[in-house]
């Protein structure tokens, strides 16, 4: 899950991530497999000046759910790990995905919450699921959503890190050692994260939380610009000490 074997405090020293080595974080996705075959495709041009480094696309999470084509999006991403270096992280609404395929009431939850529009990318319609038993609605989302696709969801991991960069959905709990992180809160967490000034011993790259721009702190960068309504998906270019971004719109 990690590529560098030590996390030291950065002490004011500027992060950088290990030589040889460039990575693209990219933020919410949330359905918008138009936004992404954008984005991949500034990816692909400005990675082709990156010959002879190892090419690293880390996901933040939350592919699916709001926006209108989740199903698109797994399947794309299924097919582009076969080709590319991908790390793929797990957000909180992926996680309700796999809550409700376990449980009905969980799947009340995620369709109040934006599961009803990836429900419809697998073609169930919200008007069908009215009048039905929850437990006949559970059966019909277990038969609609592909095996691959599940698995792919639960192949996802809760952070990846590099250098001095740690990529994860949420955030962390200041004051807590990484290995003692909560799921909950690397999933789910905000203002206790998002309003802590602690050095976590690296940068914090993280999506979860949307902003109209990339926020940048000394402990933390956020890069969830609401894809899925603003049409704004943002990636963090990281190579040695430098940091720059390329975005959709």
């Amino acid at each position: 899950m990690a590529d560098s074997s030590e996390i030291m405090p950065l002490a004011g020293r500027a992060p950088a991530v290990p030589d040889g080595i460039r990575i693209y974080a990219v933020g919410d996705v949330h359905g918008r497999l138009d936004l992404l075959r954008e984005l991949e495709a500034l990816i692909d041009d400005d990675a082709r000046s990156a010959a002879g480094l190892r090419v690293v696309e880390v996901m933040l999470g939350d592919y699916i759910d709001r926006g209108p084509d989740s199903s698109g999006v797994i399947d794309h991403l299924i097919a582009r790990g076969r080709e590319r270096e991908l790390v793929t992280l797990r957000g909180n609404h992926d996680a309700l995905l796999l809550d409700a395929l376990a449980g009905p009431r969980a799947l009340q939850h995620w369709c109040m919450v934006g599961g009803l529009e990836a429900l419809a990318s697998y073609g169930i319609e919200p008007e069908s699921l009215r009048g039905v038993t929850l437990t006949e609605a559970g059966r019909r989302v277990v038969a609609a959503i592909p095996p691959a696709h599940v698995g792919f969801i639960r192949g996802t991991s809760l952070y990846w890190h590099c250098g001095d960069y740690l990529f994860v959905h949420a955030g962390l709990r200041p004051g807590v050692a990484l290995e003692q992180q909560s799921e909950d809160d690397m999933l789910w967490i905000r203002d206790e994260f998002l309003g802590s000034d602690a050095d976590f011993g690296m940068v914090v790259v993280h999506g979860h939380t949307p902003a109209p721009v990339p926020e940048i702190r000394s402990n933390r960068i956020g890069i969830d610009t609401k894809a899925w309504e603003s049409g704004v998906l943002t990636c963090l270019v990281l190579e040695g000490a430098s940091r720059r971004f390329l975005a959709t719109g």
